[in-house]
């Protein structure tokens, strides 16, 4: 395990177009984005779930303070953003969570992005609708 006492471990999480950059310190429980609680700026259930799931497999709930600054996209992909950043954070700390929190999935980065608008459609793919006229 890492000395964290004097140091400030941190990770970047991605996710859509979102992107969070998590601090992780020994001291203070609690996870705060954007200077907020995550319990307020999250309000709903499914997305404080989804960032507390690489806490609650490597079993480390209340044991760091973790400051992230998220931004881009929306509530969603800030979420999960969120948890791809504290799951990097938790491996920079200890190197023996990598196989419990691959196994999760935590690590890895959702490479789906939308789609672009195509030229003569309504969008990525949608055509405009025919009439026969």
């Amino acid at each position: 395990m890492a000395d964290i006492a004097e140091k400030t471990l941190v990770a970047t999480g991605r996710r859509k177009q979102s992107v969070a950059r998590v601090r992780l310190t020994d001291g203070e429980k609690g996870i705060f984005v954007n200077g907020e609680d995550c319990d307020v700026y999250f309000k709903r259930d499914d997305l404080r779930m989804i960032i507390r799931q690489p806490l609650e497999a490597a079993r480390m709930l209340d044991r760091f303070r973790f400051e992230i600054n998220v931004t881009g996209g929306g509530v969603a992909g800030q979420a999960g953003a969120v948890r791809h950043g504290i799951s990097r954070a938790l491996t920079l700390y200890d190197e023996t969570l990598r196989p419990i929190l691959r196994k999760g999935g935590f690590l890895t980065r959702d490479p789906r992005e939308k789609e672009r608008k195509k030229f003569g459609r309504k969008g990525a793919r949608r055509s405009f609708q025919y009439t026969k006229r």
